[in-house]
């Protein structure tokens, strides 16, 4: 008994997925404004040790605080 094969999806299907007037249009307005400017590569270790380094100063600011304040 051989197994049913299911039928292609329209986004399994050959072909373009816009007419080429869309395209066009999808083109041009990633080509300006916001979308146009080169950015640098994201660096998800910089902002981990940010982050790190914000929360640390925060602890301290508060341990000096407490200490200040007489609760330790």
């Amino acid at each position: 008994m051989p197994i049913p094969t299911p039928s292609p999806t329209p986004a399994e299907e050959d072909g373009p997925r816009l007419k080429a007037e869309d395209q066009a249009k999808v083109d041009a307005f990633l080509q300006r404004g916001v979308n146009s400017v080169e950015r640098k590569p994201f660096r998800p270790f910089r902002l981990l040790l940010v982050l790190v380094a914000i929360v640390m100063g925060l602890s301290l600011f508060s341990q000096l605080l407490a200490r200040w304040a007489g609760v330790y």
